[in-house]
């Protein structure tokens, strides 16, 4: 099939996917299950387009792989820690805003449905057309390779962390966490910068540069931090001083004085 008739067959399925995740939360009276559908989201995006695609067998295979091995995991992460856990009260505080269930469609839904098919246009795209360029094939792999090690290590080193009482109401400042508030965001840009540089090839790749600049973008400013920094310097002694001397994003060796996030 045309590049064009897959991104309308993509369109279709994120929106499929997003209403039935809808629909549960709602059923369930939680809407924290969107955050799991997340990375599934983006899996489901690039075998769909591997089936329906015509390009290059190495390259679809890469894109494909990489996409769900990352949302596969982030998926499984995500919902291993909510399970008999309270609802992320990012999204309780959404929705008393919001007046309720109906307004997390134009609050939460709608804009994840956006950002998903968006980010997700490199892994669309990019499985069309000629090989792409080995140097950028190896290099893509490479930075994927760093951003799915930092967020993976990141996000056991902070499972660890929750999981052990003696810690219960302090910050975690060890090992990435040291280097940067959120390895698991920054490793996510890398992932998808690694992806972009996949799909380099064909006219394309111009045009869909604004997915990992809105992906990345969207975890260094958005994508709750600013609800999760505030909820966590009122409810954890310390994290304003770890706030201080630790990168938002990018690592960086600790400062003693205020650091930009």
């Amino acid at each position: 099939m045309t590049i064009a008739v897959n991104l309308v067959v993509c369109a279709g399925v994120v929106v499929l996917l997003l209403g039935g995740v809808f629909a549960l939360s709602v059923a369930r009276d939680r809407h924290d299950l969107i955050d799991t559908a997340w990375g599934l989201g983006f899996a489901l995006v690039a075998v769909t387009t591997f089936v329906l695609s015509t390009g290059d067998l190495l390259t679809r295979a890469l894109l494909t792989a990489l996409t769900v091995v990352w949302g596969v995991r982030l998926a499984v992460h995500i919902g291993r820690r909510s399970v008999d856990a309270e609802e992320d009260h990012r999204y309780v505080t959404i929705r008393r805003k919001a007046g309720g269930h109906a307004g997390m469609l134009p609050k939460v839904y709608l804009p994840q449905a956006v950002a998903m098919y968006v980010v997700s246009l490199p892994v669309q795209v990019g499985q069309y057309g000629t090989a792409t360029h080995p140097a950028l094939l190896v290099a893509g792999v490479l930075l994927w390779l760093v951003g799915f090690g930092f967020e993976a290590v990141g996000d056991a080193q902070l499972a660890r962390f929750r999981a052990d009482p003696a810690m219960k109401g302090r910050v975690l400042d060890t090992g990435l966490w040291r280097y940067t508030r959120h390895p698991n965001y920054f490793g996510d840009a890398c992932v998808w910068w690694g992806l972009y540089l996949l799909a380099l090839h064909g006219w394309w790749g111009p045009i869909v540069l604004v997915a990992p600049i809105l992906m990345t973008f969207t975890l260094a400013r958005g994508t709750g931090k600013p609800l999760l920094e505030g909820h966590l310097g009122r409810t954890r002694p310390g994290y304003a001083d770890y706030v201080a001397r630790t990168s938002g994003f990018f690592p960086l060796p600790p400062k003693k004085g205020p650091v930009a996030g």
